[in-house]
């Protein structure tokens, strides 16, 4: 009996002892700052951190799923999450990359490349010279379009002081723009969508008035008017009125709860005699550098803008085009849209970058890169092809601590990024995710340096299609010059 009692009393102890543990834990897990989804999930978000670390182990006897995992493998989600940490990105044994894909890209090193001193940082490039207004961008990578609205308050706080502190831009997205945007100081692009949240009249047209009153702000630096987007090419945006608060519905001039849809064109643009219009009207109202978005469905299709161009003067081209892939983005769309419609970044960047060589637009308009462009190599391949600038989204979001939940449309989001759950939204702590989002650019930035100067070249934008071999089927590798000759002088 004594014997019972005191085997009772120790498992009493233990009992009270886990008890006490598990209640530390949950105070640690909700004081915390770092990880959103402990600090949301108290204890039980440890979890996922353990299984993830406990993957590493077990994958080499199951399966091998560094690589396979879609839209976004963990190995690319684990670059950016140490990058953002400010970790290293050191890896031992050899690359866990399939580099037989067709497609695949690889750099060609020097076998002599520049000693260390004669490395150089990217130089600042100017956008709109014909501008009133013109644009200095300091950095080749940015930050892509994602809305107030689709993304919570504290994600874009985090974002804006991010951007600031790495020296980028920050893409307000088509929702409009918010004081969260202006917080940090950084430099803005106000994309104009096809519903023209924020400049819009009653009637959903273009307020000049309103257009004059964003241009006014400082930090906005260029306007960019949206065609198109990879998530849902032909299709405007989707905000369900679950995300659709009081604030946001003032900052977009849309009624409060309700889904907003917007139209899937610019209803005042037929065609590209019409949007040449557009461009000069809203650059002459803000005098700032305006561009546009679009995701390229054929080259006959983009060769019409080109051909406009090209009758009336390059005086009316944009001052930028963003090429946006057909692979989907962060945006809400229906499946078929996402799957099926718009080329490959892949594919469309080359064409475009040969057409506007073709039409000697090179120094008359820049170009920019957008669509699953996270990683280093994904940059480098880019800005080889002939891009001047890379814009990215998803990199952005995993470094404010996206675990690729796929809820960003549901108002559910358990890192607090896309959600407007108050509860939720805990777990996103500004002070704490602006820095991995300035680490994450400065990070990508700094290794596309070092493969420029792996390739012979001094600083990124010196790359060119002949620094890059592209997979065949058959597994031999070509140059990308071969493949596309006129996408790049030099």
């Amino acid at each position: 009996m004594y014997i019972l009692e005191i085997l009772a009393l120790c498992f009493a102890v233990a009992i009270g002892a886990a008890v006490l543990a598990i209640l530390a834990l949950f105070v640690i897990d909700r004081v915390q700052t770092s990880d959103a989804i402990r600090r949301n999930y108290p204890v039980l978000g440890r979890f996922r951190s353990l299984f993830t670390t406990l993957g590493e182990f077990f994958r080499q006897y199951f399966f091998a799923m560094d690589r396979e995992e879609l839209p976004f493998n963990r190995a690319q989600r684990d670059w950016v999450n140490h990058t953002s940490d400010g970790r290293g990105n050191m890896v031992a044994f050899g690359s866990t990359r399939n580099l037989s894909i067709p497609g695949t890209a690889l750099f060609v090193n020097a076998p002599f490349p520049p000693i260390d001193d004669q490395f150089a940082s990217s130089e600042p490039r100017v956008i709109g010279a014909g501008a009133r207004v013109p644009y200095t961008a300091k950095s080749f990578f940015n930050l892509s379009g994602m809305s107030y609205g689709a993304l919570s308050m504290p994600a874009v706080r985090a974002l804006s002081r991010g951007c600031a502190k790495a020296g980028i831009w920050m893409n307000t997205g088509e929702g409009g723009l918010s004081p969260f945007h202006l917080e940090g100081g950084c430099d803005i692009v106000f994309q104009i969508g096809t519903a023209k949240y924020g400049v819009r009249n009653d009637e959903g047209g273009l307020d000049d008035d309103k257009l004059r009153a964003m241009a006014a702000h400082d930090s906005v630096r260029m306007f960019e008017i949206k065609l198109a987007q990879g998530a849902k090419p032909g299709k405007g945006g989707i905000l369900p009125g679950a995300k659709i608060t009081p604030e946001i519905a003032a900052i977009r001039g849309i009624p409060v709860g309700q889904d907003s849809i917007s139209p899937n064109r610019h209803v005042e643009v037929d065609d590209w005699e019409d949007l040449l219009d557009m461009i000069a009207h809203v650059r002459e109202v803000t005098g700032k550098p305006v561009g546009i978005k679009t995701v390229i469905g054929s080259r006959e299709g983009i060769t019409g803008l080109f051909d406009a161009i090209d009758e009336r003067g390059a005086a009316s081209a944009p001052d930028f085009l963003t090429i946006d892939g057909g692979e989907g983005g962060t945006g809400a769309a229906p499946m078929p849209l996402m799957d099926l419609v718009g080329m490959s970044i892949r594919e469309a960047l080359p064409m475009a970058a040969e057409l506007r060589e073709r039409y000697g637009l090179r120094d008359r308009i820049r170009l920019v890169a957008s669509g699953k462009l996270v990683n280093p190599g994904d940059v480098a391949w880019a800005l080889a092809v002939g891009a001047d600038f890379v814009t990215s989204a998803r990199g952005f979001m995993f470094s404010l601590g996206c675990i690729q939940a796929l809820k960003c449309n549901k108002n559910t989001c358990p890192t607090g990024i896309t959600t407007h759950d108050p509860r939720l939204q805990k777990g996103l702590v500004v002070e704490a995710k602006e820095q991995r989002v300035a680490n994450y650019a400065k990070g990508v930035i700094h290794e596309v340096e070092t493969i420029a100067h792996s390739v012979g070249v001094a600083e990124p934008r010196l790359m060119r299609p002949h620094h890059v071999r592209i997979v065949q089927p058959d597994g031999r590798t070509v140059l990308m010059s071969d493949q596309w000759p006129r996408a790049s002088i030099g």
